[in-house]
């Protein structure tokens, strides 16, 4: 017999643990659960106990079993886990997602959507899982979710059919923000758009880029500025990376003085963020030659951007409301979809057209 085969063989048992401490199997099983009537002198005989024999608790693959489930969530992500970190406002949907399904006795297992064919949405053990909705790729996930007949809550995403969603209204918080920019008097004005679709193409924001779109977020942001500005265009970045900001920023702004823009809306306050430093680097004045608004109301690193005119989104709130929509569905219980609305904060980043 190997080493190996022998740690098997010798691991201590629930059983074991509940003859050294002098009780029933049942009685051990709830003082590690904590969930029954142990009194506190018999609670501490048993954890001794299993202390002694080494014994770390129950097998939690034996508990899954008997449940008939695994205890975990998924959350579905399009970039890779560096990449999606980068956003505070993945981070802090992600703790509203924990704060809920946490103590359901849940576990949260983060998934990335760039696996290609092996993706483990096809075979990871989850009970249920969340979709953001800022993908591009959004349709496969839902496609592979499907297959598996679990239920399904996105946060952000387009319509679809069995998919509970938990929106914000990005339409109509954009609008605000071009609103704004429009009392103000600005008419030049340029957009720094998140990540398009489907592929990963920069560049001009056009009609036809705009037709072949597939990140919701994007889409119905510039869905609530062209209320404002029909005509308005830009540059698509990869996404909401302070870095994306300041590369469109240089190129919008590195331009003869009639054909800058006077005003940029950024769809994301990183990508504002970027763009005020771009901005520095041309030697250009906040907002005395340009107003920068963003959208997330995040804290900012950059001084220059910490009091930036934007809106806040409640990202904690929409993760906690995708979280109890997981519980809900879990439960087969009755589960409606909700859509948040941000409120527009103004800030130093915006005022009148300079003369």
């Amino acid at each position: 017999m190997s080493r190996a085969e022998g740690d098997v063989a010798a691991r201590p048992t629930l059983a074991a643990v509940a003859r050294a401490a002098g009780v029933s199997a049942s009685t051990a099983s709830l003082a590690f659960s904590g969930a029954g009537p142990v009194s506190d002198e018999t609670r501490t005989r048993v954890l001794a106990a299993a202390a002694e024999l080494g014994y770390g608790g129950p097998d939690p693959r034996a508990r899954s079993l008997r449940r008939g489930r695994s205890g975990i969530v998924g959350a579905v992500l399009e970039d890779t886990l560096s990449n999606a970190f980068r956003d505070p406002i993945n981070v802090a949907m992600l703790d509203g997602i924990a704060d809920v399904t946490g103590p359901a006795d849940n576990s949260l297992l983060l998934l990335t959507e760039n696996e290609g064919e092996h993706s483990r949405l096809l075979d990871a053990p989850l009970d249920a899982a969340v979709l953001f909705g800022c993908s591009t790729r959004l349709d496969e996930s839902v496609e592979a979710v499907r297959r598996r007949g679990i239920p399904l809550v996105s946060i952000e995403a387009k319509p679809m059919e069995g998919v509970l969603d938990i929106g914000e209204d990005n339409v109509g918080a954009s609008e605000l923000l071009a609103r704004h920019l429009h009392d103000l008097g600005h008419r030049r004005v340029a957009v720094v758009a998140l990540e398009l679709g489907p592929t990963r193409w920069v560049g001009p924001l056009t009609d036809e880029r705009v037709a072949l779109g597939t990140s919701w977020p994007t889409l119905e942001r510039l869905r609530g500025t062209r209320r404002v500005y029909p005509d308005v265009g830009g540059l698509v970045t990869y996404g909401s990376w302070t870095s994306e900001g300041h590369r469109a920023g240089l190129q919008l702004l590195d331009v003869p003085e009639h054909e800058r823009p006077t005003a940029i809306i950024a769809q994301s306050d990183l990508l504002a963020s970027g763009v005020i430093a771009a901005a520095a680097e041309l030697g250009l004045s906040v907002p005395r030659d340009l107003s920068v608004v963003g959208y997330d109301g995040v804290r900012l690193d950059d001084p220059r951007a910490a009091d930036l005119t934007t809106v806040v989104q409640p990202a904690v709130e929409k993760g906690r409301a995708a979280g109890r929509a997981v519980l809900a569905l879990l439960a087969g219980e009755p589960a409606v979809g909700t859509t948040f609305t941000s409120v527009f904060r103004a800030g130093s980043t915006t005022a009148p057209p300079a003369r």
